[in-house]
């Protein structure tokens, strides 16, 4: 990477890739904005993720583990216990793991820290002498309190501790837990680049045929029966992450979880979605406008406080993940392929979030 007197490391939970989708928003976000924004990114998430959005060189790519988050069985189900299990191996952090990341980033020359939900972004920032800016949704203490387990409680409260030493806190909408922030920021969205034309002739969508995203946020399995999808010829089913190479048949679109179509473009193609009910692919939605069938999950607590938002903002409604696993739900495609769309105009959160962070760039 050339040298660029913004750098920022970038420190992002692997939970699923919205946390991904919503930091990768705001440093493009933040290239717009300013001539010359460099990026130290670290995580587990794919390199090829941020390299999709940003340009393969916009970057330097760091496999970290960041954070932990749950442990998913299926894309609807944690592990609890293997939560715990690995929240014991990982937590506290090891100074001697927090001493190397902040020696790194200042031998790099990051002068800011933006941490999505990644506690140790803020850990690491504390000991660089580096301003940390927060940004979140939710976070991890509140999601663990939902479970009612005293482990979990325990290592709740220590990120609850480190959340709090940030040194900008930005809460996107739809917040789960509205509290005190630095910003409240609009929902946070990647931007669409390709026209729907362009991408439903690529994807072979007949005239007059709808098209219906499905997606897991990027976790695998829990897809509905294809036979089931099938039998609906007059729809046209996308489905990223459904085959390790993309597949079209019949009315079936499979692609792999890294294909040559830009997620946010297939949204904004789509005429609705349907899965798993995560924040990247509700703000997504939200500008793009497309109904949303979205699964809950029942003990999750992200779940309740974003599908009301999409109750009161969006098109849409909520469907059980045993209806979705098992196609019962395709009993109300009708319904949902009904719904009229409600596209949003407004400036989006990412370029709240990056006028922000430029604002009170270190002197």
């Amino acid at each position: 990477m050339a040298q660029n007197t913004r750098r920022i490391a970038v420190f992002v939970s692997p939970h699923g890739f919205g946390h991904a989708a919503r930091a990768t928003a705001v440093m493009a976000a933040l290239q717009a904005l300013a001539p010359d924004p460099g990026f130290e990114v670290f995580t587990t998430v794919p390199r090829w993720f941020f390299a999709d959005s940003l340009g393969e060189t916009a970057f330097g790519y760091h496999e970290c583990l960041t954070d932990l988050g749950l442990v998913q069985r299926t894309p609807f189900m944690e592990d609890i216990a293997g939560t715990i299990r690995a929240l014991d191996d990982l937590l506290p952090f090891r100074p001697a793991v927090v001493d190397a990341l902040a020696a790194r980033i200042r031998q790099l020359g990051c002068r800011m820290v933006l941490c999505d939900i990644a506690p140790l972004g803020i850990a690491v920032a504390r000991r660089a002498g580096l301003p940390a800016v927060l940004v979140e949704n939710f976070l991890w203490d509140w999601i663990y309190q939902g479970y009612g387990d005293a482990a979990l409680d325990r290592h709740g409260a220590y990120l609850a501790a480190l959340f709090a030493q940030a040194d900008y806190h930005v809460q996107a909408t739809p917040a789960c837990l509205p509290r005190p922030a630095d910003l409240h920021a609009a929902p946070v969205s990647r931007a669409p680049r390709t026209a729907p034309a362009q991408i439903r002739q690529a994807l072979a969508v007949e005239a007059g045929q709808k098209m219906l995203l499905l997606t897991l946020g990027g976790v695998r399995g829990g897809f509905p029966s294809l036979k089931a999808l099938a039998a609906r010829d007059d729809v046209c089913f996308v489905i990223p992450g459904a085959s390790p190479a993309p597949d079209f048949r019949g009315n079936l679109r499979l692609l792999p979880h890294r294909s040559s179509f830009f997620h946010p473009d297939l949204m904004a193609a789509a005429d609705a979605v349907a899965g798993k009910l995560g924040y990247s692919t509700v703000a997504e939605l939200y500008y793009a406008g497309a109904p949303f069938a979205y699964v809950w999950r029942e003990r999750f607590r992200e779940s309740a406080p974003l599908g009301a938002f999409v109750s009161a903002e969006m098109a849409g409604f909520g469907i059980a993940p045993d209806a979705f696993e098992s196609g019962a739900w395709l009993e109300r495609l009708d319904e949902l392929l009904s719904l009229p769309p409600r596209p949003r105009q407004e400036e989006n959160g990412a370029t709240q979030i990056a006028r922000f962070m430029l604002a009170h760039w270190p002197a």
